[in-house]
């Protein structure tokens, strides 16, 4: 059974809880990333979905102008879901992907391409990115674009006959400013074009209490607009703050507001602490029980109204220091969410679904 939604909810997650606030280089976009190499372990937990798996991270110089890196990811997942124990049975199955990339140093410019791909037992998603990067102004200045293109296979368990695609593209431009010495901002825009088979093969709408096929648009557009701000304020502090803005052609809305601070102790410890609110705004044809017919229609919790409030915590310990040769550091990373659906009920109790969710990782990286 498919669980990439949640997949996907699960690594924009992860990820988010990779990067220090005060090692944040926006701003000096016309330099090579350093040579690195991490490896991780997660896991996430809540819904009755549990993921778990390494991950792995190498990035290398070729040269003053050249950067290569690849990273292998691995979820197995055990999923007893709401929309699983309702509709179908428990499962387990295994998700891989792989990520190449490789960017390249023009004077004031850094040009990146990368292919990604990742595959599980009933789908599998693979995408192409070029992006460019330009200082401007004497660096004050940093101009971003970007592109992906992606496609999907969408298979169904036991039903060797279906097979469907899905195809996306996605159009990126962004800019940061250096404001003061203490201060930068960026604002960064995004769209995306969805087309062919957006749901998933498993999942089922309720009509006049009755269990249907979901059905829903095989095309949609979406844009995101994100405004954020970093600030130094002084004794090895930083503080964050963010807005981000969603909206889409199935009349989707949707604001993300996250903080943050950041704070040396001493010379080996660094500790990240944030806080993140998210809302959005039903679909057009999202019902949690319809009582009229029409020609799309979906009880998918994620295009629901829903709202949902995390806090995480990251500690980083620089464990070695060998000066000219690497830096190793120890990681840990913990985030709690707790998600409140206002307009899909669980038919099990007949309340509105909510539920709590946490990620922990685990990790240690080395710069050489």
């Amino acid at each position: 059974m498919a669980a990439t939604d949640a997949w996907r909810r699960i690594a924009r997650r992860v990820a988010g809880l990779f990067g220090s606030l005060l090692a944040s280089n926006a701003g000096h976009a016309a330099t090579l990333p350093e040579d690195k190499a991490e490896a991780m372990y997660h896991i996430y937990e809540g819904g009755g979905l549990k993921a778990e798996g390494p991950a792995l991270l190498v990035r290398k110089s070729l040269g003053d102008r050249i950067s290569v890196s690849g990273s292998y990811y691995v979820d197995a997942v055990t999923n007893a879901s709401i929309d699983v124990v309702t509709t179908a049975s428990p499962f387990k199955e295994t998700r891989k992907a792989y990520d190449l990339g490789l960017d390249y140093l023009v004077r004031d410019s850094v040009v990146s391409v990368s292919a990604y791909n990742s595959s599980e037992p009933d789908y599998d998603a693979s995408s192409v990115s070029l992006g460019v990067s330009q200082e401007m102004f004497g660096g004050m200045t940093t101009v971003t674009l970007g592109y992906t293109r992606a496609s999907d296979k969408v298979l169904k368990k036991g039903a060797p006959e279906f097979s469907d695609r899905a195809r996306h593209w996605q159009y990126r431009v962004g800019v940061t400013q250096i404001l003061t010495p203490r201060w930068l901002a960026s604002l960064n825009f995004e769209a995306i074009s969805d087309d062919g088979f957006l749901g998933s093969p498993y999942r089922s709408a309720r009509e006049f209490g009755a269990p249907v096929p979901e059905r829903l648009p095989r095309t949609r557009t979406s844009r995101a607009v994100k405004l954020r701000a970093v600030g130094d304020i002084g004794a090895r502090q930083a503080v964050r703050g963010e807005y981000r803005y969603f909206w889409d052609t199935w009349d989707i809305k949707a604001h993300t507001v996250e903080a943050g601070y950041s704070r040396y102790f001493g010379d080996e410890w660094l500790v990240d602490g944030f806080a993140r609110w998210h809302s959005q705004d039903r679909a057009l044809f999202y019902s949690d029980n319809a009582t009229t017919s029409t020609r799309y229609l979906s009880r998918s919790r994620q295009l629901g109204t829903f709202s949902d409030f995390g806090m995480g915590l990251k500690a980083t310990w620089t464990a070695r220091t060998v000066p000219g040769q690497y830096v190793l550091k120890l990681h840990g990373a913990y985030e709690f969410v707790r998600y409140k659906f206002k307009d899909f009920t669980d038919v099990r109790t007949g309340q509105p679904y909510a539920y709590d969710a946490s990620i922990l990782q685990l990790f240690v990286s080395a710069t050489f």
